[in-house]
Order: structure tokens, then C-alpha cells, then sequence
């Protein structure tokens, strides 16, 4: 009896240690790293977001025609190959596919009214159907819009909601923490997040529009399983095109940082817009900003 309370005891506490070790893990490991990084291991840490238009030229290569990187992701949601799309940058809160697909309506459907069989419809009258809308070839009373009365109506697409072109979302979002590893002795870039924009110039309100969130981790997963779509272009040497995953990990493309991590949330422009200043000096201050971490990076090599 008392070898068998024993052995239960031991039982018990190896579970206990177990939970521990697993929470231990879960505290020391960022579950959004590609690579994580243990927090024991980081002598330093510092949250940035760039902001990457990729019609600059050094970016082309992520949004060559047919081949964009925006394009790939968009269409990755609407197969259903890619399920999670998050509202921020907190990567927490999950948005609906449904409120996704509505993010990219850039201008919404117009209404018709629902067909009448008491009315009278004269040729080019344009009425909703069962969620679908038709057009009258020729006069008509009482005729059901259908596939089957094509005499009388026909479908059409009139009215229906565009949605933004490739070309639109040009602009991405990174949210990454650059660590620097004291084992490795090393900075190494963690990206956490990257979110898809329609650049005000192309929104009817002129404001940036959002069009979701996504955890890198996920993204570089699609990118991996989709190796004839996700091509970087390499238009100087096309024998040297790569993977958009490899792309980013080499870091080929150019993205000015416009907020680092403080206790407001303040963006870099939000700061000098508050003290009054020119907005070109929030402009020549992401190129400080970047600088100063550049220098921290070099400073860090003498600990």
C-alpha cells in the first residue's frame, strides 16, 4: 500500500513539473515568431513598423505584374487556403472572411428594386431577382428573370460592387522586434505581423484603408506551399528569382520605420506633429530613427 502511495506521489509530481515546463515555454517563447527567440537569450529588444510601398523601385520585385505579393495573399483568403486575417496589430482578435471580402469593395453595389410580376418593365429596366440582377431585353409583364427567359431578361453585372485592383494595395505594414541574441551575438529581425493597405490616394475618403492582418508565420507558410506564385522578381538577373519567403529573409526590400514601440503609441510623424514642427522633419526623422538603431546594433557589439 505504501510503495503504491509512493509511485502515485511521483506520478503526480512529475505532471506538476511538466505543466510547469510547458507554461515556462509558452512565457519564454513568442508563439508569433517564425524563429523564436527565448526571452532568456535576448540582451535586447525593440519593436518597429515599416511602412513599404511597393511601387518603389527597390520593392518591384514583390509586385512585378501578374506576380504580386498582395495579390497572392487576397486570393489565398478567398480560396480558404489562408484562414486567419486579424482587425490589429495585436494579432488577437480574428476578422470574419465575410468582413475581410467586404474590405475590398471600393465602391459598394447599387440597389434596384425586386421584381414585380404587376409591373411593367420596358427594355433596359434593371431589377433584383433572387440576389442577382437582370436587365429587360424587351418589354415585358409578368416574365420570371431566369436563365430560362432569355427573350425577356438577361444577367448583368450593372450595379454590382467593384472591388479595389491589385494595383491598389501597394502598400504594406511590417511590424517586426529586432533582437539582439546574446548566445548568437547577433540582431536578428522577428517579424511578428504584416498588414495590407489601399493608400488613400486610391480610397474614396482619401484615408488609407485596411484590409487586414496576418501573422508572418502563416504568410511565410503560403509563400512556401506556393513556390510558382510567389516569386520574388529579380529583373536585373532573372536565373536569380527567388521565393518571397527567401526574399524577406534576406531582407531585399526597403521599408522607412514610422513608429518604434513607446509608451503613447505615438507614430514618428504623431511626435513631431505635436511639437509643432514641419512635417518634413518627421519625414527626415524615420531616416534618424533607423540610423540611431543602426548604431545601437554597432554599440551592442562592444558588451
Amino acid at each position: 500500500m505504501k510503495k503504491s502511495f509512493i509511485i502515485l506521489f511521483l506520478s503526480a509530481a512529475a505532471v506538476t513539473v511538466m505543466a510547469q515546463e510547458v507554461q515556462d515555454i509558452e512565457v519564454q517563447y513568442n508563439p508569433n515568431s517564425l524563429d523564436p527567440i527565448a526571452l532568456y537569450e535576448q540582451h535586447y529588444k525593440v519593436r518597429v513598423w515599416r511602412n513599404i510601398d511597393l511601387r518603389e523601385k527597390q520593392n518591384k520585385g514583390f509586385f512585378a505584374k501578374n506576380g504580386e505579393i498582395t495579390k497572392l495573399i487576397v486570393e489565398a483568403v478567398k480560396s480558404g487556403e489562408l484562414t486567419d486575417v486579424y482587425t490589429s496589430d495585436s494579432l488577437t482578435t480574428k476578422m470574419s472572411k465575410e468582413d475581410f471580402l467586404a474590405g475590398l469593395v471600393a465602391e459598394q453595389a447599387q440597389q434596384f428594386p425586386a421584381w414585380d410580376p404587376a409591373m411593367d418593365y420596358y427594355t433596359d429596366d434593371i431589377v433584383t431577382y433572387n440576389g442577382k440582377n437582370y436587365r429587360a431585353v424587351q418589354d415585358s409583364k409578368g416574365v420570371t428573370p431566369s436563365a430560362e427567359a432569355t427573350d425577356y431578361w438577361a444577367l448583368t453585372t450593372q450595379g454590382s460592387g467593384l472591388e479595389y485592383l491589385v494595383g491598389d494595395i501597394s502598400t504594406i505594414k511590417l511590424m517586426e522586434d529586432m533582437i539582439f541574441d546574446r548566445r548568437r551575438s547577433r540582431l536578428y529581425y522577428d517579424i511578428q505581423g504584416v498588414q495590407l493597405i489601399v493608400p488613400g490616394a486610391k480610397t474614396t475618403t482619401t484615408l488609407d484603408q485596411s484590409i487586414g492582418w496576418f501573422k508572418y508565420k502563416d504568410l511565410e507558410k503560403l509563400f512556401r506551399n506556393n513556390i510558382p506564385k510567389a516569386v520574388w522578381f529579380n529583373w536585373q538577373n532573372t536565373a536569380q528569382n527567388k521565393n518571397f519567403a527567401d526574399a524577406i529573409l534576406l531582407r531585399l526590400f526597403h521599408g522607412s520605420i514610422y513608429k518604434v514601440q513607446n509608451p503613447d503609441d505615438e507614430t514618428i510623424d504623431d511626435t513631431y506633429r505635436a511639437n509643432g514642427r514641419p512635417y518634413r522633419e518627421g519625414v527626415w526623422a524615420r531616416e534618424w530613427t533607423e540610423m540611431m538603431l543602426m548604431e545601437k546594433e554597432h554599440n551592442l557589439w562592444e558588451f
